[in-house]
């Protein structure tokens, strides 16, 4: 895969399924990362060809929990993102999944406790002789690409530093979030910063942090002189950002949300989340749609809510004749 010049969907706990990636991707995201998913969790699981849906599906063993779910249409742009904090452990589980994604990332960046607590996420950006470990263990035993996002360390020199220890692993590319471990997202993104890392490796720097607008995507990249930017924020709220073209209604891009969810059966509490997130940034959860959506306990419930019960209904017909003529 390559990853100069690209736009990039930023991997979002619990938001970024299939469904979304597909929107993304269908407004002109060239790379999607998948949610984050615990080399435990999926280590846990097994392959399952899914003919009902035409997915693949990893699915946690005994149980009917889809970990993660992709297909076809996205084989080339899928990125796995990993949390692991052990070698051996994100091995086996990228050889789980690696044939079915385009690329094998490693989340050295999330700060929330869970991850740190667990020495995943931000915890590894002060061990660099362990993300040495496992990149390398990675890079030599598995032919996907592999790359990690970081945040920025307490100086931009000490983030410079750990991003040349991890060009020497031969990662095909690194994604660097424009802010430090204890800032808060209403903190600005430290776009300088971003651009120390750039001019020092000769690998693609993705950058990432305040991308809102199609504009702020030129923005961030005359700023940093990276080629390939990452948006998380400003995809959730309208996915239409990726596109050169006039932005999309909000309401337009909620509602083909929506059906993409019915189309690959996503997990109905996701995409409630989802939808949660998308509405409290222009507008509020104490109005009908909001309350219609809490209330909500399967897709049916949500195709309702939007008037799109036909088109569930078609969905489910044409899956029951494929399922027959099969």
């Amino acid at each position: 895969m390559e990853y100069e010049n690209k736009l990039v969907l930023a991997p979002m706990v619990r938001v970024g399924t299939l469904p979304f990636r597909l929107l993304a991707a269908d407004y002109g995201a060239d790379i999607t990362y998948a949610e984050e998913i615990i080399d435990h969790k999926i280590i846990k699981c097994e392959r399952i060809v899914n003919d009902y849906i035409r997915s693949t599906d990893f699915v946690e063993k005994g149980t009917d929990n889809v970990v993660f779910r992709t297909c076809n249409e996205e084989k080339g742009r899928v990125v796995f993102q990993m949390g692991t904090s052990d070698a051996v452990r994100a091995l086996k589980a990228a050889q789980l999944v690696c044939k079915d994604v385009a690329a094998v990332d490693i989340n050295m960046g999330c700060p929330k406790s869970f991850s740190v607590s667990g020495g995943m996420g931000a915890a590894l950006l002060t061990k660099p002789d362990l993300i040495h470990d496992i990149l390398t263990t990675l890079r030599r035993n598995i032919d996907t690409p592999v790359t990690c996002k970081i945040r920025l360390l307490k100086s931009s020199q000490d983030t410079v530093e750990l991003a040349r220890r991890i060009e020497k692993t031969g990662v095909s590319a690194l994604a660097v979030h424009g802010r430090q471990v204890a800032d808060r997202p209403r903190d600005p993104a430290k776009w300088n910063e971003i651009a120390d890392v750039v001019s020092a490796l000769t690998i693609p720097v993705i950058a990432n942090g305040d991308v809102f607008e199609y504009d702020d995507i030129q923005r961030i990249k005359v700023a940093t002189g990276a080629s390939s930017v990452m948006v998380a924020r400003g995809a959730l709220w309208n996915a239409s950002i990726f596109s050169p073209n006039v932005k999309a209604h909000w309401e337009d891009v909620k509602k083909e949300y929506v059906r993409k969810s019915i189309l690959w059966d996503n997990d109905v509490k996701s995409t409630k989340h989802t939808l949660k997130e998308m509405i409290m940034h222009y507008s509020c959860l104490e109005f009908p749609e909001g309350k219609a959506i809490i209330k909500s306990q399967n897709l049916v419930d949500l195709a309702k809510v939007y008037g799109d019960e036909e088109y569930y209904e078609s969905v489910r017909a044409n899956r029951i004749a494929l399922d027959r003529h099969a």
